[in-house]
């Protein structure tokens, strides 16, 4: 879907704004229905940011709770944006993300190391190898012979059922 630039009008001070391409992406990612109804700058004074405080300064925009704890997947200590409670675990960004995506998680659990991996690729690869070297010495009625025997008992007898002829060992 292509997204444009659009001029609204905000509806506390009347000017107009623009809706972002960007903006407008959001919006329908999060399926939001309706589009914005204030610029950025009412919008900012709708929530706080921007009022007097009570000595006729501009007040501090609000600051986020973020709280030092121990991540209780990897154990490593990391920020996190709120407080914990009792009873809930804390994970810290990267093993948010690995719980985000469970493919991932199963890959890594998965995963030894890279030399290990190295390894198992390599035996993969040799045994391939020598089942494709084995193959090729065999003769035509040794092949057939092999693929009767991997074939299933039920095939061989539907085969066999049809009048197809097949070579004897």
């Amino acid at each position: 879907m292509q997204f444009a630039d659009r001029l609204l009008r905000c509806s506390d001070c009347n000017e107009e704004f623009v809706f972002t391409a960007g903006e407008q992406l959001f919006f329908y990612e999060r399926q939001f229905k309706n589009d914005p109804k204030r610029c950025k700058l009412c919008k900012a004074k709708r929530v706080g940011i921007g009022k007097t405080a009570p000595n006729g300064g501009l007040a501090l925009p609000l600051s986020r709770t973020e709280t030092r704890t121990d991540c209780s997947a990897c154990g490593i200590e990391t920020t996190v944006p709120f407080k914990p409670t009792q009873g809930r675990p804390v994970l810290c960004r990267a093993c948010f993300q690995m719980k985000k995506a469970p493919s991932a998680v199963a890959a890594v659990a998965a995963l030894d190391s890279p030399s290990a991996q190295v390894e198992a690729a390599s035996a993969a690869l040799d045994a391939a190898l020598t089942a494709q070297a084995h193959e090729a010495a065999l003769t035509p009625e040794e092949r057939t012979v092999q693929m009767i025997a991997e074939t299933p008992a039920a095939a061989v007898e539907g085969a066999l059922a049809s009048g197809a002829e097949i070579p004897q060992a």
